[in-house]
This record gives structure tokens, C-alpha cells and sequence, in this order.
């Protein structure tokens, strides 16, 4: 009897009554479709946009102007008109500085790789000053020099000749990225081989791009920064191509075009096709990024290179 003392009575609570029920699993959780999964990278992951148009009004009461809420940077556009030159692009250089400085809480302007993700961690997005207009260097490698002063970081060259190459060179030596957007194969190919550092094309139009140049394009490490269209799956079959003959870290996005509804759609997309998490990392910004910085590397180690005339 005194054995039976020693132990406690059995109870319906005890955790080691006879017949107690178990708490019953938490069920898992529900996976989350495409278009959540894409929401939540995008999210995370900006993009970095190739091709950004101020407005045609620039309305005080509507400023800063509208913009995909998953852009996280963008390349101002300085393209004007060929009988503008100079004088009509650093009018539009001065009015998207102006447009920055009275946007403090959702613009700040970046002028590297650093200052782009500072932005970003900031909250604001980074403005990044370009692609500058072929006619609008004069032929001069002073007004070249000048531009990147000014905060410029990309020339747009749509041809080659003498003064192209030196002008490649010279944009390599200082930091300047060379956008190829609009050249024919010829001098894509011509620029790729003197280009040290890689190319981009921030408005790409990939389906304009023999096999072999896009192959050349991934070997330079350039990045095709292709505009997203209403169409999410178009878009998609144009990225595939890119990614299979340049590889994955070719792939960039330039813009939203007219009735596109954002990013996520387009990225959504590309998760059925089974594009993996760090191949969309770098089509949303990872591909463009590495690309300046892998520029502003090379200029920091050619800095004692001469001068061009």
C-alpha cells in the first residue's frame, strides 16, 4: 500500500493518461502562387529600370512623377533630338536635376553603385543620369569628359568610326557605361571588341539581334535591359532567348511600356517557366548593377592612363 502512495492518481489532464487525445497538427502552410512569390522578390529586389522619359508636364502639383512601385533605380534618359546637340541635352540634364531636388523623399541622385543601393536602403529612388546621345558629344572626347562631370554615366553609341573608338577607350578610362541600344550587329561587334568593360543596352530590342551577337553580348558580360509589354508572356519568350544564347546574367529590364501592369505579372511568368530565384535577382537589378560596377572598377585602375586629345 504504501508503494501506491508513492505515486500520483491518474487524471484526464495528465499528459500520460490512458486514451488522451493528441493536440491536433497545425496543417502547412498553403504555398504561395507565382504572383505572390513575384510580389514578394520584387519586393525585396527593385528593379533597376534602363529607360526612364521625363514627363512631358512636369506639374508641381504632381510631382515626383508616377512610376512602377517596384522600381528601385532608373537611367534618366538625356536622348534628344539630333539638331538639339549639346545645348538641348544639358537642358534636359538641368531639369532632371531640378526634378530630383524637389523630390527629396522619393528621389536621390546616384552617381555609383554605392550611392544607387544607399538609395534604395533609404527608401528613395536612385536617379542615374543617361544614356547621352551620340550627336550630342560633338565628336569631342572634352565634351565627353565634360558630361561625366555633370554626373552623366552612360553614352548611347549608334555608330563606329575613328573617334567612336577612341571615345570607347576614354569612356572605359573615366566610368562611363556604353549603352548600345539602337546599333546595328556591325557595331555591336566592332565596339565589343574594343570595350574592356561591359556593354548594356538599355533599351534593348533583342529580336533585332542575331544568335552569334547576343552570344558576343553575353561573352563581354553586357546586359540587355528589354521593356516590359502588356503582355507578360511575349516579354518572357524575348527574356528566354536572351538568357539561352547570352546567358542569365544578360538579362535586364528597360521600362514598363503603354498598358503593362507593373513588374510582377512579367515576373510571375517567368516562375512558371521555372526561372530560379537568383536568375530573376539579376534581371531585376543584379545583371545591371555588376555591369557598372565591374565599369567603375576598370576606370579606377586606368586612372593613370593619359589623357585623350
Amino acid at each position: 500500500m504504501a508503494d501506491l502512495d508513492d505515486h500520483p492518481p491518474f487524471s484526464a489532464s495528465s499528459g500520460g493518461a490512458v486514451g488522451a487525445l493528441e493536440p491536433p497538427e497545425p496543417p502547412p502552410p498553403a504555398p504561395l502562387d507565382e504572383t505572390a512569390r513575384a510580389r514578394a522578390l520584387l519586393a525585396a529586389q527593385p528593379v533597376l529600370e534602363g529607360h526612364t522619359e521625363l514627363p512631358a508636364l512636369l506639374d508641381p502639383e504632381d510631382l515626383p512623377p508616377a512610376r512602377a512601385p517596384e522600381a528601385g533605380a532608373q537611367f534618366w534618359s538625356l536622348l534628344v533630338d539630333s539638331d538639339e546637340g549639346v545645348v538641348g541635352t544639358l537642358r534636359r540634364l538641368d531639369t532632371i536635376r531640378a526634378l530630383v531636388a524637389a523630390c527629396p523623399d522619393d528621389l536621390r541622385l546616384a552617381h555609383t553603385t554605392s550611392e544607387t543601393a544607399h538609395a534604395r536602403n533609404c527608401g528613395r529612388v536612385a536617379a542615374l543620369l543617361g544614356p547621352v546621345g551620340w550627336t550630342a558629344l560633338g565628336g569631342s572626347a572634352a565634351t565627353l569628359r565634360a558630361y561625366h562631370a555633370l554626373g552623366v554615366r552612360a553614352v548611347n553609341l549608334t555608330r563606329f568610326d575613328r573617334f567612336a573608338r577612341e571615345a570607347v577607350r576614354e569612356m572605359n578610362r573615366i566610368g562611363l557605361a556604353v549603352d548600345l541600344s539602337g546599333a546595328d550587329r556591325d557595331t555591336v561587334r566592332r565596339v565589343l571588341d574594343v570595350t574592356r568593360a561591359p556593354a548594356l543596352l538599355t533599351r534593348a530590342v533583342p529580336e533585332a539581334l542575331p544568335d552569334d551577337v547576343l552570344r558576343l553580348l553575353g561573352e563581354n558580360g553586357a546586359v540587355c535591359m528589354v521593356a516590359v509589354g502588356p503582355d507578360p508572356a511575349a516579354t518572357a519568350d524575348v527574356l528566354d532567348r536572351v538568357r539561352e544564347l547570352a546567358g542569365p546574367g544578360s538579362t535586364g529590364l528597360s521600362h514598363l511600356t503603354e498598358g503593362a501592369e507593373g513588374y510582377v505579372p512579367l515576373v510571375a511568368e517567368l516562375l512558371r517557366r521555372d526561372w530560379p530565384a537568383r536568375d530573376l535577382v539579376g534581371l531585376a537589378h543584379g545583371n545591371a548593377t555588376r555591369a557598372l560596377r565591374e565599369t567603375e572598377f576598370l576606370s579606377r585602375t586606368n586612372r593613370i592612363r593619359p589623357v585623350a586629345a
